[in-house]
This record gives C-alpha cells, structure tokens and sequence, in this order.
C-alpha cells in the first residue's frame, strides 16, 4: 500500500475473549451455531475516526459489520462508514449522541474534551496492559461506570478493540536527559501529552494524514502514533531515525459506541450478537497487533535505532503523572470515581500479577 493511498483513504462465550492466548481461528463461531428468527432486516449506519480499510483498526470494523451479519441470518445489515464520509474524524462522538448516525468506532482517550474521566476508560500511561484493562473493564467494575457516564450523552459503549503495547515515539534527535525535551514539538495525545507537557514538551494534536508530513518537514520534532506495523506504513523511518519504546499507552482500548436510544430499540438477539462480536473482535485485534508488530520489527531500516527514555524522564514522567491525576481528580469528581475504581482494580492485581505474569518474565528472560 503507498503511504499517500494509506493517508487519504464473536465468540460467544469466550469469556476472557482470548487476551491469554487461547483464543484460535477454528474457534470462531458460525452463522449456522445462532439461531435468529428472520424478520425484518434492521440497518445501523456507523462511522469510524480511520480512512477506509485503515489496517487492524479499520478492517477489524469491516469485519466487525461483516460478522453482524453472518450470525443474524442477515437481519443485521451495519454500513461503515470510513472517516469524513459521512462524519468528520473528531465528530462522531456528537453525531451518535444526538442520533445523526447510529454507532461509531473509535479511540476513547479523543473525548477528554467532554469529560476527562473518559481518558482512564481509554488507558492510563504507565499503568494496566490490555488484559488487565479489559480485566478492570469487565470484572472491576469499569465498564459500568463507563457505561453511567456515557449515557449522559446518550451513548451505550463496548469495548471495541485494543492496540496492545504502543511504542514512545519517533524523534528527530536522541534524547539523553530530561533537558533534551524541554521545548520539543510532539504529536502526543490523551493522559500521555499531560504528562510530557509537566516535562517541559509542546504536545500537539494532529490527525493521521498531517503527522508524516509535519513530522518531515519540523513543523513536530517528534511524534507517537501505535507500533511498528502502523508506524512503518506511515513511513515516519524516512523522517525520524530514533525509535522509543512505550510507556504511555500500554494497553489502549478502543470502543464501538451506540446511541442509546437506538440500542435499546434492538432486539435482544441483536444486541447480544453485537455484544459477541465486539469481543470477537477484540481478541483478533490484539492478536493482529502483536503479529504484525514482531513482523514488522523486524523490518525496520537500518537507519532506525530503537531506545528507552533515560531513568530520569521516566522518574520524572511518574510524578507528573500523579500531579496530573491529582489535580485533575480535584476538578472532577467523575475523574476521581474512575480513578478510584481503575486504582482498586490495580492494587488487586498487583499481587497476583506480580507473582505470575512478572515472575515469569524474569524466569523466561
């Protein structure tokens, strides 16, 4: 795929929707396993914030709506609509809430605007992976407050995917010291440019289509984006040779969003047929990730050097994070209430995780 073409262009019961690793093809579940009654044929329009067919993200939602589909004997008919189509990027939140189109997919950390607490239900930086995301999600409580303050603005979420692992950015020169970033330019957004703006960063946001091309031209000194299968095709190695590894985003969730009103208006088959396969989708979009990620690693230029942020940005990333957590949790007590439960889940598995997932890491080495 040519960059400038890529810039302007469930299964039920799966419980843990394979985030462990035990979730396989053969396992996907088959239209003739539903039994839906075939009546009239119910058509939801949905917009997403990617180009069409954008890799993983935009084709998980492609075939998201196909898989709809499928296992409604073809009562559910979802048109994806890529970005600008029908709703600009940025404007599918409003557009759903007051009913214009009827769901969207999208990255939940882009509505902090309307309500900061938003930004944790996306992913906090330094903080929980997308299993434990989705674990806090489901099981911790989450997802019901998420749910409760969505509905303020008449939307019904789901978990509509996650990216994994992101990586730190690319940038123009190494940084060695915390004194190497003050007065960067860098497209970072969400909890993640609060924090690098304590540390002395200029955060920019900027769509999908301008970052390559700011980021060539300095009008950015650096930027993030997702990892090296997205990055790559973005071509950001032909403008940045310093590759940093992650600590901002480590486990980002992605939604598909409905309005309220439309959703309660579905059968009850219907919903838990989008239900599935919006946890269907989930587990493929994190497993497509971590492939395509390795594979593509592994293909970066030459020029490429992978780094980690000195100790002393990452020290002084973790006490901007609580200054910016803190205050923030001051200004809004839905923010606090999120924080509460997203920190109640963390000291929970901390332990556990601790003596299993990091345990083993070390021993595997």
């Amino acid at each position: 795929m040519k960059r400038r073409d890529f810039l302007t262009t469930s299964a039920l019961g799966l419980g843990a929707i394979g985030l462990s690793g035990c979730y396989r093809e053969e396992n996907k579940i088959s239209s003739k396993n539903i039994n839906v009654k075939k009546g009239k044929v119910v058509k939801l329009k949905l917009a997403t914030s990617w180009p069409a067919h954008f890799p993983i993200m935009g084709t998980g939602v492609d075939n998201f709506a196909k898989r709809c589909s499928e296992l409604s004997g073809g009562t559910l008919e979802i048109k994806v609509y890529p970005k600008n189509i029908l709703v600009p990027a940025l404007q599918v939140f409003d557009s759903t809430s007051m009913g214009q189109i009827d769901a969207f997919h999208s990255g939940v950390y882009y509505w902090k605007g309307k309500n900061s607490a938003f930004s944790i239900f996306g992913g906090m930086p330094l903080g929980l992976t997308s299993e434990e995301m989705i674990t806090w999600l489901k099981f911790g409580g989450g997802l019901e407050l998420w749910r409760e303050l969505y509905g303020k603005f008449n939307l019904y979420p789901l978990i509509g995917g996650t990216t994994g692992p992101q990586m730190g950015g690319w940038f123009k020169k190494p940084i060695n010291s915390l004194a190497d970033l003050k007065g960067l330019k860098m497209r970072i957004p969400g909890l993640g440019g609060e924090v690098m703006k304590k540390l002395g960063v200029n955060p920019v946001l900027l769509p999908p289509g301008e970052i390559f091309t700011s980021l060539e031209r300095g009008t950015i000194d650096a930027t993030e984006w997702v990892g090296p299968a997205l990055d790559s095709m973005m071509g950001f190695a032909k403008a940045a040779d310093y590759y940093y590894t992650g600590w901002h985003e480590p486990g980002s969730i992605l939604e598909i969003t409905f309005n309220k009103n439309r959703w309660e208006q579905l059968s009850s088959e219907h919903q838990a047929i989008i239900t599935a396969v919006a946890e269907e989708m989930t587990g493929n979009m994190l497993q497509e990730f971590r492939y395509k990620n390795a594979k593509a690693l592994q293909e970066l230029p030459e020029n490429v050097q992978i780094k980690t942020f000195p100790k002393d940005i990452m020290d002084a990333a973790k006490i901007a994070l609580n200054e910016v957590l803190e205050l923030e949790s001051k200004k809004n007590n839905d923010f606090k209430r999120a924080l509460n439960s997203y920190n109640n889940f963390s000291k929970l598995n901390k332990k556990w995780d601790d003596i299993s997932t990091k345990n083993f890491l070390n021993i595997r080495g």
